[in-house]
């Protein structure tokens, strides 16, 4: 295992954590408590020492899950969570002290925790980054000792610049990947002034990146794979990493010439992002227990050669940026 510096929080975090979205299942199935507690004891056996979960997340068993975790084990566990998602409608007006503080609350009795390591604005609307007394709470609840660390989980790039103004901005969670690649440039340097830790989400563009769909893949009715694709209930960059499906398809073609021998395409979709040293963390999801295997042994992958590099640069020219490089 792998730990990088979380930026200014100075914790030690595993290079690739996890991440909880799909914990307990695949997307749209009921909640498995039990594949939800295999998988996260899986994930700790393996050395990973960092969990990112939310609120929201099974309507509160992903935090329970997690909850449970810590209760069990031994080893430090980091617990990472996020707030705001569950405000309706989600708009700027919604957003209050108040609200954020019940929350923040309701994830420390989900989790039976005192403290949660690093507390997240979950995506919020654009116009909250311009409120500083929604950033101010958590300088309080900080003080009242219910969080150590504020961070942020953004959608867009300008989004990200404008939350490290605020000096108790941590830590941003951002989509990054080979699909996704816009961060890389202004935000990751800004980001490296000011220490700020970068969590990567998305690492998969949402499993696009493992190789295994087609065009005949078939998507539940739950997966916001099959429901989300234009962005019918929350933002389209969130699906896909905003890609056209078809699209997506015949640039993961592409990536497949490059690495003729490799059937499975996640351990170099996750490699690939190790090679930034802005990176803190990726925090790729697993509804198995071979899924995390697969997210780890991203380890054993050999880094890239400038040729590689070079041509998964091409196929992002040539079939991403067109279309999504400016929107996020």
């Amino acid at each position: 295992m792998e730990f990088r510096t979380l930026g200014k929080t100075n914790i030690k975090v595993s290079a690739i954590s996890l991440g909880t979205w799909q914990v307990g299942g695949k997307w749209g199935d009921n909640f498995d408590n039990a594949n939800a507690d295999a998988i996260l004891n899986k994930a700790i056996d393996s050395g990973v020492n960092f969990i990112d979960t939310a609120d929201v997340y099974s309507d509160g068993e992903s935090e329970k899950a997690v909850g449970r975790l810590i209760k069990n084990r031994k080893e430090k566990i980091y617990v990472a969570t996020k707030c705001g998602r569950q405000i309706q409608p989600h708009v700027d007006a919604s957003y209050t002290v108040e609200v954020l503080r019940k929350f923040v609350e309701n994830s420390l009795t989900n989790m039976g925790l005192e403290t949660i390591d690093l507390i997240q604005l979950h995506c919020p609307p654009a116009n909250v980054y311009y409120r500083p007394e929604i950033f101010a709470l958590f300088d309080t609840l900080k003080q009242e000792g219910k969080i150590q660390h504020l961070g942020v989980s953004v959608e867009k790039v300008e989004e990200a610049l404008k939350a490290i103004e605020y000096d108790n901005v941590t830590t941003v969670q951002i989509i990054f990947n080979m699909f996704r690649q816009r961060p890389s440039q202004l935000f990751f340097s800004e980001a490296k002034k000011k220490n700020i830790g970068i969590i990567v989400r998305v690492p998969l563009a949402s499993g696009l990146l493992t190789g295994k769909f087609s065009a005949t893949t078939n998507f539940t009715e739950g997966d916001h794979r099959q429901f989300n694709r234009n962005g019918e209930a929350f933002d389209k960059g969130e699906t896909f990493s905003g890609i056209d499906y078809a699209t997506g398809l015949a640039a993961v073609e592409a990536l497949k010439e490059i690495f003729p021998d490799q059937t499975n395409l996640a351990p170099l979709a996750l490699k690939w992002i190790l090679q930034f040293d802005a990176v803190s963390c990726i925090i790729p999801g697993a509804s198995s227990n071979k899924q995390v295997d697969s997210n780890l042994s991203a380890f054993d992958m050999p880094d890239f050669t400038v040729a590689q590099l070079q041509a998964v640069q091409e196929v992002y020219q040539k079939y991403i940026k067109p279309s999504v490089h400016q929107l996020w």
